[in-house]
C-alpha cells in the first residue's frame, strides 16, 4: 500500500492512525500542501480531487479519509474500527461526521487561504474564524460523549470516531483553541494518545515534518 499524505493534514492523520491500529505497512509518499504540490500536474494524474490523503492498494486508488478507513476495516477486519450493531455503527459514524463534515471543512487549508487571499481577511480574524468553528463544533462532540461516557469515543477500544477526534485536537492546539470547556473530549484524547498507534503517527513524527 501507498499513502499520499501531508504531515499536518488532519484527514491524512486519520488514515495513518487507522493503518497503525491495524498494524499495516505502507509506503509514505509526501505531498506538501503548503507548497501547493497537490495542485501540480504530476499529482493531478494520481488524484482527480488533488487532495490528500490518497491510498493506493493494488489496483484500488482511494480518496476521502472516512471512505479509506472503512475500506481498511472491510479488507482487514481486525481490530474492528466500527462496532457490531447497526445502532452502534451509526453512532460512531455520526461522531466521526460531526468532526469530519461539521468542523474540519470550515478550517482546512483551502478555506483559510481563501479567507486571506481572496476575501482579504486579516490574520487575526482568520484565527478567530478558526477558533470559533472548532470550539463550537467540539461542544457538540462533548455533548455526545457525555451522553454515553466510555474510555474512548464509543466503548473500550478505538473506533473510526477516535481516528477523527485526535487529529482535530492537534489542530485545535496548534491554533490555540479553547479546550477547557470540553473535558470529556480531552479525556478521550488523552486515552487515545496513550496508545502507540496514535502517538507514533502524530504529525511531528512524520518523515516530511518540518
Amino acid at each position: 500500500m501507498e499513502l499520499f499524505n501531508y504531515f499536518r493534514s488532519s484527514a491524512s492523520y486519520r488514515v495513518r492512525i487507522a493503518l497503525a491500529l491495524k498494524g499495516l505497512d505502507y509506503a509514505y509518499l509526501p505531498v506538501h500542501l503548503a507548497k501547493s504540490e497537490q495542485l501540480g500536474e504530476s499529482y493531478a494524474q494520481v488524484s482527480a480531487s488533488r487532495l490528500v490523503p490518497l491510498l493506493r492498494d493494488g489496483e484500488a486508488s482511494l480518496t476521502q479519509s472516512l471512505a479509506i478507513i472503512e475500506y481498511l476495516d472491510e479488507t482487514h477486519p481486525q481490530p474492528p474500527l466500527l462496532p457490531g450493531t447497526p445502532a452502534e455503527r451509526a453512532r460512531v459514524r455520526a461522531l466521526a461526521l460531526d468532526i469530519a463534515c461539521e468542523v474540519h471543512p470550515l478550517n482546512n487549508l483551502r478555506v483559510l487561504r481563501y479567507l486571506v487571499r481572496d476575501l482579504k481577511v486579516s490574520e487575526d480574524d482568520k484565527n478567530r474564524w478558526y477558533r470559533h468553528w472548532v470550539e463550537t463544533g467540539l461542544e457538540v462532540v462533548e455533548r455526545q460523549l457525555s451522553a454515553a461516557p466510555a474510555t474512548f469515543c464509543h466503548g473500550e477500544a478505538p473506533t473510526l470516531a477516535d481516528c477523527c477526534l485526535v487529529p482535530q485536537i492537534f489542530n485545535a492546539q496548534r491554533f490555540n483553541c479553547r479546550l477547557d470547556h470540553v473535558p470529556q473530549v480531552m479525556r478521550v484524547f488523552d486515552a487515545c494518545m496513550a496508545l502507540p498507534a496514535f502517538e507514533q503517527t502524530r504529525p511531528e513524527r512524520c518523515p516530511d515534518a518540518e
